[in-house]
């Protein structure tokens, strides 16, 4: 009798999979939180409070009780990183996956609350363009390249064209 053809699975590392939470998560619960917590960036404190408070699901426990992560868990977490990069706050990213335990019923509602967080972003980004060229302009003063003229931010101009006295 011949054996069984042996099986490969290609389990991503739990820096990877958080990395480029990409295809379908494998579900078995491997990663410790240590691992997460340093793939992550988060501290363990961090993730054990995302659990409590409802952004993560409850976290399966091996045998001794630790906690254990799949990689649907790390998805998770990544977008959840991505959102509190956008600035939203922890009562939105509440919000969404709330609704997203809901279902399909609340596309609308979830599209809705990224969209409006989605402007939020576009405005800082102009903000912080407009900051940067204020910063470059500076830097070219400091730099001896103190050029009066083409390039400076209006807000930095007065009705001469000269440098408004400024910090």
């Amino acid at each position: 009798m011949a054996a069984p053809a042996r099986i490969e699975i290609d389990l991503r590392s739990c820096s990877e999979v958080f990395s480029r939470p990409v295809g379908d998560p494998d579900p078995s619960p491997r990663h410790t939180i240590s691992e997460v917590a340093t793939a992550s960036g988060l501290t363990a404190h961090t993730l054990r409070w995302y659990e409590r408070i409802g952004l993560l699901d409850p976290v399966d426990r091996a045998a001794g009780g630790q906690r254990r992560y799949s990689d649907a868990d790390l998805h998770r977490l990544a977008f959840l990183g991505r959102l509190r990069l956008t600035g939203m706050s922890v009562a939105d990213m509440l919000k969404y996956v709330d609704m997203a335990r809901q279902g399909e019923q609340t596309y609308g509602e979830r599209r809705l609350l990224l969209e409006a967080q989605r402007e939020e972003v576009r405005q800082r980004i102009v903000d912080l363009q407009a900051t940067l060229a204020v910063l470059d302009y500076k830097i070219d003063i400091y730099a001896g390249k103190g050029a009066v003229g083409a390039g400076i931010p209006a807000k930095c101009q007065n009705i001469h064209g000269e440098e408004e006295q400024s910090a």
